[in-house]
């Protein structure tokens, strides 16, 4: 058992966990992270993959009883048949998208100076966004049509850019588009869901000669580490935004940009391309 090993996969499901939900991009994190800690091979990719399915779980049971309540009764309520169109409606054009265009993005944008731009950029859109006047129309996930469904599934597309963040993108969407934050914030979970299961199964599928029994501390590691981080991550953040905004988080990007793109020209971390 490699002691140094698990140290890297507890830290990087800790990054996974609190920035999965957070509208400051895991990917963009977990680049970064892999640099910083020496784990950015196919077996550093491979892990990332894995730790993503902890945070799904996070969600699943944080928001257990409302999902199992969906499915139970699917067939008699209308409510909960619409609110499962609609996450399929939202999750398809990141599914498209990804599908045609993965490749070319992950060829030309994956790498630390590109994600701190994207850092930046989506820093000034959330302080624009959160400085418009919001006209809130829906104030529930359950108020959704099928059209709101479609435009929160186009803002969250923009996270095929790395450093842009998929929950960012989906809840700063989801306030432009008239979804109260609270709205906003909880179908940016519930899409998560089937976004984060399908992108793992497939990754995992692909990359499956990576597979080993040897790496299953490791994974277990991660997992849990990114399963407790993004419980409560997720379980903070709801209490945060009922009295707060997303400025804060804003800054935060900026700043983490900043660095990233200091280090890089006085080659503080030798950053490597992914």
């Amino acid at each position: 058992m490699d002691i140094v090993l698990l140290i890297k996969a507890f830290i990087l499901g800790m990054v996974e966990g609190l920035t999965e939900f957070l509208p400051i991009s895991s990917t963009g994190h977990l680049i970064l992270a892999g640099d910083l800690l020496g784990f950015n091979n196919d077996r550093g990719k491979l892990f990332e993959i894995v730790i993503q399915s902890g945070a799904i779980l996070a969600v699943c049971w944080e928001y257990r009883r409302r999902l199992c309540s969906v499915v139970r009764h699917v067939r008699s309520d209308a409510k909960a048949r619409r609110f499962l169109v609609n996450l399929l409606i939202a999750f398809m054009p990141l599914a498209i998208l990804g599908l045609l265009f993965g490749k070319a993005i992950k060829a030309t944008l994956f790498h630390p100076i590109p994600v701190a731009i994207a850092f930046i950029v989506g820093a000034f859109i959330i302080i624009w966004a959160e400085k418009r006047t919001h006209r809130i129309r829906i104030e529930t996930v359950e108020d959704m049509n099928a059209l709101d469904a479609l435009l929160l599934g186009l803002a969250q597309a923009f996270a095929l850019i790395p450093g842009t963040s998929r929950s960012g993108a989906t809840i700063i969407g989801g306030l432009l588009f008239g979804l109260s934050r609270k709205a906003a914030t909880e179908f940016s979970f519930f899409l998560a869901i089937p976004t984060l299961m399908v992108a793992t199964a497939y990754q995992l599928y692909k990359e499956r000669a990576l597979l080993s029994l040897e790496d299953l501390d490791m994974w277990l590691v991660g997992f849990f580490s990114a399963f407790l981080s993004a419980f409560l991550c997720v379980r903070w953040l709801l209490r945060y935004i009922a009295h707060h905004d997303f400025i804060v988080f804003a800054w935060y990007r900026v700043i983490f940009g900043l660095i990233v793109i200091l280090s890089w020209h006085y080659q503080w971390i030798e950053w490597t391309p992914h």
